[in-house]
């Protein structure tokens, strides 16, 4: 026997009534006699509609008029959908006398301008009343033997109006003797019952899922099923966790502690029947009738996950009270707890110092000065003599629960659970957890809930795919090459590193797009090139902020120098930053002790490999070797891609221009090629080793001997590219005496960490040199080191190009999911 309750949502129109009666009647989910009661609420929304027209009416107005007219039509249009025409006269009738006896009550609440909760609980009851009974004539007109029982008939309860409590003997024998002498299929008014002085109540929050446990409870059902518009209980809110899932078995405590912080299946206290009578709860979806829905039981079939699921609460206060006076005083925390009480306050959560010194409560933020008052006047004695501090309010905040059996006795739970929130910049301010380990709860920041939620659903479910949010600035060589690797790898990493790249906003120098979830990076450049806001470097980081999301990496593919001033700000946020742009790490020492500050403070990811020598380990060798405690006596290195490419090819025979030319056009040169030539670019990438090997150096620090002219930094981009063959005659001449001496041509560099010296030019170098070994846009480095003499470590390969470049920043982003 099973016992089935339809929510306000599944009865919110004569459609979803009539899947109702067709889902119930179906053969082939249940057997003939195997469902013997429906439990129903009120169409959806009509609840709510009741209360405002009661209060209306409470005021001495006829305002309560014009809705009370729409809900009447809204119940009348349902029948002449519902029922025949040949019954209809008849069932329209019955519920007009329904109609008209809420109206009568309405006009008298109106006289004496005054509503009470037990005349509240009897207008309540009309939404129940009347669904039942439009829902058990939709049952007859399909040809079931059906019929409307009004749970005043067997469900008794308390005089607590609002919050009925049933008479648990009086109920079921009641109950059980109308089953007995009533085989029709009965269709229930949920949320209401009678009191033992005969009286109309309501059932409180939860209402129609509480008649039904009763119900089921009292016949000993084989089970209750409970059909809302969610496919069952999920591992977390999908409103704010899209990954969420359902969860096919949660226990009975799995479900209750879940319920309790936040998930909004099902009311904690209406399973408690059920639970008693060890009647399994299933929760399924009216809309989706076939899906597996939700088991609640007793013993729950083991999840192949560390923990069941992940819920919340968004608004609550918390309040502390502290003092050296609470310090080995017995009943202090009892008469804190029943001053609130008293003054009808709800606790959700206690956590207590074991220094005895605060305890603190979390509360809703709506009973706050209630609270002070309570608590003010409880300890007015010890307050007034210093023992203990006024009453600590903090506002804004938010619980979140991790729940689940498999918590029990598994050590490194919480360290799990704390260490996804710190890594994300989630200040936790209060914790609780039960001796039972199946509930750790944390107090944090409200505006912080989303992203808790979105990081510890990925940390305990990760195998699903870890998502990592990325937004990305600069859509040139290199930031549009990425996006194409970013999309062709996208399926290929979720498959072999479960991992999920989400970009979630990109921008040019002209444009942005924001708030945007996309596993296709490359539509992005549409939109983009179409129609988005102008791009406010400021704006744009703000945006990221906002999201509030967890895993978040900040790709900088410009060479801006106004990006990097925005990189503190995102590093103190926990936001990795990832970026080929120089010009941060390069600029001025304090911006550059700022960035590396802010990453070192809060252990947040900043990787610039690509920064110098593209896609090659460079910088990670040199952090190695000082973390290690090498020192660094001396740096030798080839570090433009571009100029080792204009060099090799003039090696190779080709003119200066036409080298120059070619390395723009392969992407190997900066927007403007004279950032390369200038040699600029390669003072940037030696300051960057230099400080990277412990030097505080300045660009000023760096002797560079110029390539070019001093003219032609002078001339516009467009006349420089067009004057650059009057350049020919003179690297020629240096390439030709180089060739006389048996040597090569290289733009290099020099870092003396022993002198504290560092400097860039032109060398010749003799053919044997390692450096006459590099071919294309290749880069050499060589450390000397006090481990590495005589024999320097080098690294070597190709240090330029679009390509290299973002598979450097991509990988970079990998490094930081994984």
């Amino acid at each position: 026997m099973k016992i089935l309750k339809f929510g306000g949502s599944s009865v919110g129109s004569p459609e979803r009534i009539q899947s109702i009666v067709g889902l119930v009647t179906d053969s082939n989910r249940y057997r003939p006699g195997e469902v013997r009661g429906v439990v129903v609420s009120a169409f959806q929304g009509v609840t709510d509609t009741l209360i405002q027209l009661a209060r209306e009416a409470s005021q001495g107005s006829d305002g309560y008029k014009p809705p009370l007219l729409n809900l009447e039509k809204r119940h009348l249009e349902a029948i002449e959908a519902l029922v025949p025409v040949a019954r209809r006269s008849s069932v329209l009738a019955s519920a007009k006398v329904t109609l008209n006896e809420l109206g009568d009550l309405l006009q008298g609440i109106t006289l004496v301008s005054e509503c009470s909760p037990r005349t509240l609980d009897l207008i309540m009851s009309f939404g129940e009343r009347l669904s039942a009974f439009i829902v058990s004539e939709a049952f007859i007109s399909r040809g079931v033997d059906a019929e409307m029982l009004d749970a005043r008939e067997i469900i008794w309860t308390n005089d607590s109006f609002g919050n009925a409590r049933p008479e648990k003997q009086k109920t079921e024998d009641a109950t059980r003797a109308y089953f007995d002498s009533h085989p029709k299929l009965q269709i229930i008014t949920g949320f209401i019952g009678r009191s033992t002085s005969e009286l109309t109540t309501t059932l409180g929050r939860g209402g129609s899922d509480f008649t039904a446990s009763i119900i089921g409870a009292a016949l000993h059902a084989h089970e209750i099923e409970i059909w809302t518009d969610v496919d069952g209980m999920l591992t977390a809110d999908p409103r704010k966790v899209p990954k969420a899932f359902p969860i096919p078995e949660v226990t009975f405590e799995e479900a209750m502690e879940l319920c309790h912080f936040g998930a909004k299946v099902i009311y904690p206290p209406t399973m408690q029947p059920a639970i008693d009578a060890h009647i399994p709860l299933v929760i399924k979806n009216t809309l989706r009738p076939d899906s597996l829905g939700t088991r609640i039981v007793e013993n729950a079939a083991t999840l192949p996950y560390p923990i069941t699921g992940i819920s919340s609460i968004s608004n609550i206060a918390l309040i502390r009270l502290e003092g050296s006076g609470m310090v080995g005083v017995a009943g202090t925390a009892a008469r804190l707890f029943k001053a609130l009480a008293a003054a009808r306050i709800n606790i959700i959560l206690i956590t207590q110092a074991s220094s005895e010194h605060t305890i603190c409560c979390a509360i809703d933020p709506s009973s706050i000065d209630t609270a002070r008052a309570a608590v003010g006047e409880e300890f007015a004695l010890e307050l007034q003599a210093g023992l203990l501090s006024p009453l600590v309010v903090e506002e804004d905040l938010a619980i979140i629960s991790v729940v689940g059996e498999r918590m029990r006795q598994t050590p490194g739970m919480s360290g799990r659970v704390f260490t996804a929130l710190g890594s994300n910049a989630i200040n936790v301010v209060a914790v609780a957890q039960g001796s039972s380990e199946l509930n750790i709860s944390a107090v944090i920041s409200h505006d912080d809930e989303t992203k808790a939620l979105n990081a510890l659903h990925d940390e305990f479910f990760s195998h699903r795919a870890k998502t990592i949010n990325v937004w990305i600035v600069g859509t040139g060589l290199i930031g549009n090459t990425l996006l194409k690797q970013l999309e062709a790898q996208h399926p290929i990493l979720r498959e072999s590193l479960a991992l999920d790249l989400q970009l979630r906003g990109i921008a040019n120098s002209r444009k942005m797009i924001l708030a945007k979830e996309s596993d296709d990076p490359l539509s992005f450049e549409v939109e983009l090139s179409n129609s988005s806001p102008a791009f406010v470097p400021a704006d744009f980081v703000d945006h990221i902020l906002s999201a509030h999301l967890p895993n978040c990496v900040f790709v900088d593919c410009t060479a801006s120098d106004e990006m990097p001033k925005l990189y503190a700000k995102l590093l103190r946020k926990n936001i990795a930053v990832v970026t080929p742009n120089k010009r941060g790490i390069s600029a001025e020492l304090e911006l550059y002790d700022q960035i590396v500050s802010a990453a070192r403070e809060r252990r947040t990811p900043f990787l610039h490999e690509t920064c110098v020598g593209a896609a090659l380990p460079v910088l990670s060798t040199l952090r190695d070797l000082v973390r290690s405690g090498d020192k660094v006596h001396r740096i030798e290195a080839v570090l433009s891609g571009t100029l080792s490419f204009i060099f090799n090819s003039m090696a190779a025979g080709r003119s200066f221009s036409d080298a120059v030319k070619e390395a723009k056009q392969l992407g190997f040169t900066e927007p403007d090629p004279r950032d390369d030539l200038s040699g600029a670019d390669v003072a940037r990438k030696v300051l960057i080793l230099a400080r990277n090997a412990g030097l505080p150096f300045e660009l000023s620090n760096i002797s560079i001997t110029p390539l070019l002219p001093a003219e032609a930094l002078s001339w516009s981009l467009d006349e420089f590219m067009e004057r650059l063959p009057t350049l020919n005659a003179h690297f020629e001449h240096l390439a030709t005496q180089a060739r006389e001496r048996g040597e090569r041509l290289f733009f290099g560099a020099l870092i003396d960490c022993v002198e504290r010296r560092a400097e860039i030019g032109l060398r010749s170098v003799p053919n044997h040199h390692p450096f006459c070994a590099l071919s294309g846009s290749d880069n050499i480095v060589s450390f000397s080191t006090r481990r590495y003499t005589p024999n320097a470590l080098v690294v070597k390969g190709p240090g330029a190009g679009a390509e290299v470049t973002a598979a450097g920043v991509f990988a970079d982003i990998i490094r930081i999911a994984s």
